[in-house]
């Protein structure tokens, strides 16, 4: 799974609010967005960047949502974010989402790693594309047409 395109991005010195949108891994479908807050843990000078503990959530549309927490680099280190719950189909899933941050803010790539839940809608899979800052989302998913979005989906 992709997110792309920083819609939002909100500096207070030691936190930022930060809404990306999410797309399925062939970056086919737009199926929402992440929403949620990071603070400032630790500058790596050496590595130059931060290190924040972020709390969000990904909404899927009317599938419902996911909520993580953990670390989030600003530089290129895959780190995994603790899966603390969800609502609709994934309501009592524990786990563990990778974060791989391609380019910061604007494209990270996710992997989940799910228990305690069913086979996921197939329009939610799809073979996904090699991560690189050159990917970008379909014409259709970035205009939203009808059958490149998820019902429900939150923009």
């Amino acid at each position: 799974m992709f997110c792309d395109a920083c819609e939002k991005m909100v500096l207070i010195k030691v936190m930022y609010i930060l809404i990306l949108q999410l797309y399925t891994g062939d970056l086919q479908k737009r199926i929402g967005i992440t929403t949620g807050i990071c603070i400032l843990i630790q500058h790596k000078a050496e590595k130059n960047g931060d290190r924040y503990e972020a709390i969000y959530s990904f909404h899927f549309g009317d599938y419902g949502h996911l909520a993580v927490q953990g670390p989030y680099l600003t530089y290129p280190e895959d780190t995994y974010l603790a899966v603390t719950g969800g609502s609709g189909i994934f309501e009592g899933v524990k786990g563990q989402v990778k974060l791989h941050q391609i380019v910061f803010p604007f494209k990270i790539f996710y992997t989940f790693y799910l228990r305690g839940i069913k086979d996921l809608p197939q329009e939610l899979l799809g073979k996904p594309v090699e991560p690189s800052p050159a990917v970008e989302a379909s014409p259709s998913a970035k205009a939203l047409e009808p059958h490149a979005v998820i019902s429900g989906f939150t923009n």
